[in-house]
């Protein structure tokens, strides 16, 4: 700690380092210091992100932090680098944000037309920033997944969900989903989106959902984690969002709040109603050939996203009954 704060003279010396985030990308620690409070984030994946994309990525936010946009940019040290590389991993230091996370249950319908509208000023901001993308080089393969992989997938994931030798409640339900969704996939396979269906790119946060934003009060104070930002269909971006900020526990979204949200989004990023509705029809169909909770449990071993499953799963089955609402509340 003492050798990364010595790139970094102005920040004191260090009194306290507290981890406060773990994930698959990063691992997060509250650097408290005789010059203040830090965020400093070691990148786990820096193997394969590499140390120049990193860089970028704190180019990318520097530059939006100049536009407006809530964000904490990487903090230089003093040779101007934001990537310190120690003991084989890569660090850098943040601005602490007090701050808190809100869902979508927090969040009024004004509070839902702000999101929407920042969501929207963060793609045109990126536009600005890193220039036009254009359509999105893998297009073709967005929302295109084959239901035939998915059966197997689904074959697989029941063989291992059953052979569990104490079985619990979570393995039941796992079992009576899989069930359910192949049902559902027989019956709407001929919906499948055509695999050369246009798709608008644009440069996106890549991972915008409620834990990657915090709040003061009633106001977005910064969005964190650009670690996946990257080139997508920006309009499947917004969709994800919503799906995750305004799904409730039985696995239905609140439409109103994402009407509120889906409107400002579309004026504030200049999208059209045509082009979110394609983006619901992709994402619902990759919603529902999606099973990353039940590979991390049976596969991966890793039970961590298992409290998600319950609505994720649900959500998929409510989708496609109430298809036609949740796209006219996208494009309404």
């Amino acid at each position: 700690m003492s050798a990364l704060l010595r790139r970094h003279p102005r920040c004191g010396e260090p009194l306290s380092c507290v981890p406060v985030t773990q994930g698959l990308l990063n691992r997060g620690y509250r650097l408290t210091t005789t010059r203040g409070t830090f965020f400093l984030k070691q990148h786990l994946d820096a193997p394969t992100s590499g140390h120049a994309t990193i860089t970028r990525q704190h180019r990318a936010t520097e530059r939006l932090h100049a536009l407006g946009v809530p964000v904490a940019p990487a903090l230089p040290d003093a040779e101007g680098l934001t990537v310190a590389q120690l003991g084989g991993h890569c660090y850098a230091l943040h601005p602490w944000v007090d701050g808190r996370h809100r869902d979508g249950a927090q969040l009024t319908a004004a509070g839902s037309r702000r999101l929407g509208t920042l969501l929207g000023f963060v793609h045109t901001c990126l536009e600005r920033v890193l220039g036009v993308a254009g359509v999105h080089p893998a297009a073709r393969e967005y929302g295109s997944a084959d239901p035939e992989d998915t059966f197997r997938l689904i074959d697989e994931l029941l063989a291992l969900a059953r052979a569990r030798r104490r079985r619990a409640a979570f393995d039941e339900l796992a079992e009576h989903r899989l069930v359910e969704r192949r049902r559902l996939l027989a019956a709407h396979a001929h919906r499948r989106p055509a695999a050369a269906a246009p798709a608008a790119g644009g440069w996106v946060h890549g991972d915008f959902h409620p834990l990657n934003l915090l709040y003061r009060g009633a106001e977005p104070a910064a969005i964190v984690d650009w670690d996946r930002l990257g080139v997508q269909p920006r309009a499947e971006e917004a969709v994800r969002a919503a799906m995750i900020f305004y799904v409730q526990p039985a696995g239905r979204l609140d439409l109103a709040k994402v009407r509120a949200y889906a409107r400002a989004y579309r004026r504030a990023a200049g999208v059209d109603a045509a082009e979110l509705a394609a983006a619901v029809h992709r994402v619902w169909w990759e919603r529902l050939n999606d099973f990353w909770i039940l590979r991390w449990r049976y596969q991966l071993h890793d039970s961590r996203a298992d409290p998600q499953f319950p609505a994720v799963s649900a959500l998929a089955v409510w989708w496609t009954r109430e298809y036609d609402a949740v796209c006219d509340a996208f494009a309404d």
